[in-house]
């Protein structure tokens, strides 16, 4: 495949489901059992499970031209002259998946010029495949999905980082504090099949945590924006992002004038 040739968006979706599907199984196998895991970075959990989700990814989708940016991969910087980049994090999640927490995910994303146009996330435990593609909406299992609606955050659902949520709560009535979900992409992903309203995330997520469920949450119809209301670019230099909020188009308008201190977003 030329870097010139138009890509065939439907096999190349396929071609994704298959192997976050696989990489799942893979993961789901080892998931409960005694793991050989260590910290990278400061804090950062890895295992061998991560690893063995990560090659199978490599494996089914690393080709010329693409580029490829992974959470467990060294990043090569020759990715920033790719205009496709495959964006994968093999377990989205691994500290809970460690704990034998059930809400982790596979994670991967094809950045076109910055911007996701192919998406799959598996939730293995509950047997969840959430895959979109630009301009052709978001589905779970097969079935179109759609975040939920409405102007009003009072008696929201929201997930996020708790003092986060807590300042919208002493703004907004009835918010309701949605229990962690480990996994970030997961997360937004329940943003998108309207199973919540809406989703904080904090600084410093990285592009594997979010390319794929940011496509998945406007195609759900939602936004997906940093605090300036700026929607994300990817494939950049540093693959490193700002606090996040995601919701239905209309709420989260309000969301994000409450997050920036205007109070005035309730009248």
């Amino acid at each position: 495949m030329r870097a010139d040739e138009p890509i065939d968006l439907s096999q190349e979706r396929a071609r994704l489901i298959g192997a976050v599907r696989e990489a799942g199984a893979a993961a789901l196998a080892s998931f409960g059992k005694p793991l050989k895991s260590w910290i990278k970075g400061e804090s950062s959990p890895v295992s061998e499970a991560d690893i063995a989700a990560n090659e199978i990814l490599r494996a089914r989708l690393a080709r010329p031209p693409f580029g490829w940016l992974s959470e467990e991969d060294h990043d090569d910087a020759s990715r920033q002259d790719a205009r496709l980049v495959w964006v994968v994090d093999p377990i989205d999640g691994t500290r809970g998946y460690l704990a034998g927490m059930p809400d982790w995910s596979v994670s991967a994303a094809l950045v076109q010029d910055g911007r996701p146009i192919i998406a799959a996330l598996f939730a293995p435990v509950s047997d969840e495949m959430f895959a979109a593609v630009a301009g052709e909406g978001a589905t779970r299992n097969d079935a179109p999905i759609a975040a939920s609606d409405g102007a009003s955050v009072a008696g929201i659902r929201v997930a996020g980082p708790k003092p986060r949520i807590e300042r919208l709560g002493a703004a907004a009535a009835e918010v309701t504090i949605v229990p962690r979900i480990h996994s970030l992409a997961l997360r937004l992903a329940r943003v998108a099949d309207g199973a919540i309203d809406a989703a904080f995330a904090g600084a410093d997520s990285h592009d594997w945590d979010l390319a794929a469920a940011d496509l998945l949450v406007h195609e759900a119809g939602g936004a997906m924006t940093d605090f300036a209301g700026e929607t994300l670019i990817y494939n950049r230099p540093i693959p490193v992002h700002g606090p996040l909020i995601a919701a239905g188009r209309s709420r989260h308008a309000i969301l994000l004038r409450l997050a920036r201190g205007e109070r005035s977003a309730l009248a």
